[in-house]
């Protein structure tokens, strides 16, 4: 898997040489996930696999950067046998055809725990050109890709919720869990257009967080603007509150972002070409304390919808 990029050597040597193209830096990432807490133990491996360098690949979408090569360090219980080796294998095998990334390192241990994946990506960027979370100003519209709250249904769906839901939408949610969908071809795009980035991993409101307390800004979310896919809207239609769990559940690993109003048309045009959905979801507002950042989402009468949490902690989160 190694064999396309010279400065792996071939996995024959203790470290890999990697050189951005001319007027590029290296943008790094990293990433781990472990058993029963991001993913079932009984998952298939290849879908592991896919799904550890996936989440790595979306962050250096929401920089804008291009993905290259990835390091991996694979820490496994004593049960696993061969046959799940070359599973875990042909996932990597897969995703490294889809996204042009190469693997050029790693390490491999053993444990009596969890089965533990992390993921070191390397991408490049134009020179001083990444987009940052602390760029949002206020009047930038939020815009967000894709849809929201299929994982986190996904994963209810997954233990057992909405026993009342077709196949079809079932199956669908849980596929969005499994298997992120990295906007790497349209990340590098929204250099330029975009103040300030970050992909939706621990839930749309807390990651919108993020963005607004580096940039020192607040923001209000217009419930009814946040794009969800035709299941979401049966779940919910059937229980509102599962709303809140869209909001907040987090693992969508879709592009969060900011821009100035006068970028919407381009913006329109970079969805239109990279066939990606982008929905303008909110719209980015002066602090009002100085101290902390303020994300409402409001319904269509204006009223604040409530939301008991904001997102995942890594010390919060429920296990699988």
């Amino acid at each position: 898997m190694a064999r396309a990029f010279p400065g792996a050597y071939g996995l024959l040597d203790d470290a890999a040489v990697i050189s951005p193209a001319a007027g590029n830096e290296l943008v790094v990432k990293t990433d781990t996930i472990v058993a029963s807490v991001d993913f079932p133990p009984e998952t298939a491996p290849d879908l592991i696999a896919r799904k550890a360098l996936r989440v790595n690949l979306s962050d250096l979408a929401a920089k804008g950067a291009r993905p290259r090569a990835y390091v991996l360090d694979l820490v496994l219980p004593r049960t696993v046998d061969e046959k799940w080796i070359a599973e875990f294998a042909d996932g990597l095998k897969h995703d490294q055809a889809e996204y042009g990334v190469h693997l050029i390192g790693g390490d491999l241990s053993s444990t009596p725990g969890p089965l533990t994946i992390g993921v070191c990506a390397l991408g490049e960027a134009p020179i001083g050109r990444i987009v940052r979370r602390g760029g949002a100003r206020p009047d930038d519209i939020i815009f967000v890709t894709g849809t929201i709250g299929d994982a986190a249904l996904g994963l209810d769906a997954l233990q057992g919720a909405f026993a009342g839901l077709d196949d079809d939408s079932r199956r669908f949610l849980l596929d969005r869990y499994r298997l992120p969908q990295p906007r790497v071809a349209l990340g590098p795009e929204l250099i330029g257009l975009a103040t300030a980035a970050i992909d939706v991993s621990d839930g749309l409101i807390a990651d919108l967080r993020h963005i607004c307390d580096v940039s020192r800004v607040d923001a209000i979310v217009e419930a009814r603007s946040v794009p969800l896919s035709p299941a979401a809207r049966k779940v919910i239609a059937a229980d509102p509150r599962r709303f809140a769990s869209a909001l907040t559940g987090g693992d969508d690993y879709e592009v969060l972002f900011t821009a100035p109003p006068d970028a919407a048309e381009r913006i329109s045009e970079l969805a239109r070409s990279a066939v990606t959905p982008i929905a303008p979801i909110g719209r980015i507002t002066r602090s009002l304390q100085e101290d902390a950042s303020r994300v409402l989402v409001l319904d269509d009468a204006g009223r604040a919808v409530p939301l008991t949490v904001e997102g995942w902690t890594h010390f919060g989160r429920r296990s699988l």
